[in-house]
C-alpha cells in the first residue's frame, strides 16, 4: 500500500500512456527547482516555434517537478518524480488555481534487481507514465533525454502479460461493489476490425481464480493458463467460439484497466503499488 493517499490520489482513475525509460545520467534531487526552469524555458522555445499553444487565450504554462516518496516500493527504490505542467489565463484572479495541463510520473517500485546494480551516476525510474497531449509528452520527453542522456519507449503489454493481469486482479478482494471482470478480443485477419467482449460477474472470476490457484500469494504460468483455459472453454460452450484462435487486447477490473496498447487506469488505491511493480517489471524487462 502506499504512505499517503492523498500524495498518490492523482493516479487513480485516470488513462496513463506507458513508456519504457533508460536510468537518467548525472540526475540529481537537489536540483529540481533548477530542472523546472531549464524545462520551462524549453516549454517557451517551443511555443515560439508555434507548438504546444492552447488556442483561444493567452496562457502562462508553468513547470514543476517534485519527489513522490510515497510510491517507493522498497528502500532501494529511488522515489518517484512528478512532472506536471499546469497553466493560468492572464486574465484570471492571482488567487485561482492553476489548470494541470499534462502530469506526467517517473518511478520504480520494487525494482530492486536493477536499482542495487546500478552505477552510481544513474538513477533508475524505468517505468514512466503519461497523461495529456502528446505535445507535452514529446517536449519533456526530449528534454530529459537530452538532458540526462536516456532513451524513452513506448511500452506496450503483451497478451500473456494481459492474461496474468486478469488473473491476479480477478483474484483480489475490493471492499465496494465490483464492477464486472471484463477482456476484449481482438479476431486476426478479417477485413473489418472485429472485437469480442467477454464479461464475468466479479465473485464467479474470484471463486474461479480460487480454485485455480495452490498457494496464496504465489501465482504460477500454469495456473495462469488453466484460469484462462476454463474461460475459454466455458465461452466455447455457449458461443461455439474459440477465444484462443483471437488475440487478448484489453483487461479491465475493479483494480485496473490494461489495454495492449500500453494504455492503463488504476481504479483502486489499495493495490497501487502492486500494479505499479507489474508495470515496473515489464517496463525493466523491455530496456534490459
Amino acid at each position: 500500500e502506499s504512505g499517503d493517499p492523498q500524495r498518490t490520489a492523482f493516479l487513480l482513475r485516470k488513462g496513463w500512456t506507458l513508456y519504457s525509460v533508460t536510468p537518467l545520467y548525472r540526475f540529481s534531487r537537489g536540483r529540481l527547482k533548477d530542472y523546472a526552469r531549464l524545462l520551462s524555458a524549453a516549454m517557451a522555445a517551443e511555443r515560439h516555434r508555434g507548438l504546444a499553444v492552447q488556442v483561444g487565450e493567452e496562457l502562462d504554462t508553468r513547470v514543476a517537478l517534485s519527489s513522490l516518496p510515497d510510491l517507493q516500493g522498497s528502500e532501494q527504490d529511488p522515489p518517484a518524480l512528478l512532472v506536471q505542467l499546469s497553466s493560468r489565463s492572464r486574465a484570471s484572479s492571482k488567487n485561482s488555481e492553476d489548470k494541470v495541463l499534462w502530469s506526467g510520473c517517473f518511478c520504480c517500485v520494487y525494482g530492486d534487481d536493477l536499482s542495487v546494480n546500478m552505477p552510481e551516476d544513474f538513477t533508475c525510474l524505468p517505468l514512466f507514465l503519461a497523461s495529456g497531449a502528446e505535445t507535452y509528452t514529446s517536449i519533456v520527453g526530449r528534454w530529459f533525454q537530452k538532458t540526462f542522456d536516456c532513451s524513452f519507449r513506448r511500452l506496450a503489454i503483451s497478451p500473456l502479460s494481459l492474461s496474468w493481469m486478469v488473473a491476479m486482479w480477478a483474484g483480489c478482494k475490493v471492499d465496494r461493489a465490483a464492477s464486472a471482470v471484463e477482456l476484449v478480443f481482438s479476431v486476426p485477419r478479417l477485413s473489418h476490425p472485429l472485437d469480442i467482449s467477454y464479461a464475468i460477474h466479479p465473485e464467479d472470476a474470484k471463486a474461479l481464480w480460487d480454485t485455480v490457484q495452490k498457494t496464496p500469494g504465489e501465482i504460477t504460468q500454469e495456473e495462469v493458463d488453466v484460469f484462462m483455459d476454463c474461460l475459454y472453454s466455458h465461452f466455447h460452450r455457449h458461443f461455439k467460439i474459440h477465444l484462443s484462435a483471437t488475440t487478448l487486447v484489453k483487461v479491465s477490473t475493479a483494480i485496473a484497466q490494461a489495454h495492449c496498447d500500453g494504455i492503463v487506469k488504476i481504479l483502486h488505491s489499495q493495490y497501487l503499488s502492486g500494479v505499479l511493480m507489474l508495470l515496473t517489471e515489464l517496463a525493466i524487462s523491455q530496456i534490459q
